[in-house]
């Protein structure tokens, strides 16, 4: 039981998101695949509160392989512009699913 996210004043907390397409339900072969999934299922939490990336102040990343942190922020990055967020980045021993990526945010309510 959780929410995918919940507001606090004027900040809104987002549950992690892996990188599930929601319509097969199948997490994409790639982590470059699999982050940009997570990014946009990311994007349609923040949009279901109205808002968006430029609204994000911090980020939580966890990882399966710090090996693979190059191509999640190549991916990642292509979704902010300055000033970008505070982020954290950890490797875990696992994630749900299978996944390799899981980011969760807090977004700032304009």
């Amino acid at each position: 039981p959780y929410s995918q996210a919940v507001l606090c004043g004027d900040l809104l907390f987002t549950s992690g998101q892996i990188g599930l397409d929601p319509a097969t339900g199948a997490l994409p072969d790639t982590v470059a695949g699999e982050t940009k999934q997570t990014m946009e299922n990311l994007r349609a939490v923040l949009r279901e509160a109205g808002l968006d990336f430029p609204d994000v102040v911090q980020t939580r990343i966890y990882v399966t392989d710090l090996a693979d942190f190059d191509t999640v922020n190549a991916v990642y990055a292509a979704y902010f512009e300055e000033p970008y967020p505070a982020r954290s980045t950890v490797e875990v021993a696992a994630l749900p699913k299978g996944a390799r990526v899981e980011i969760e945010v807090v977004a700032r309510m304009r």
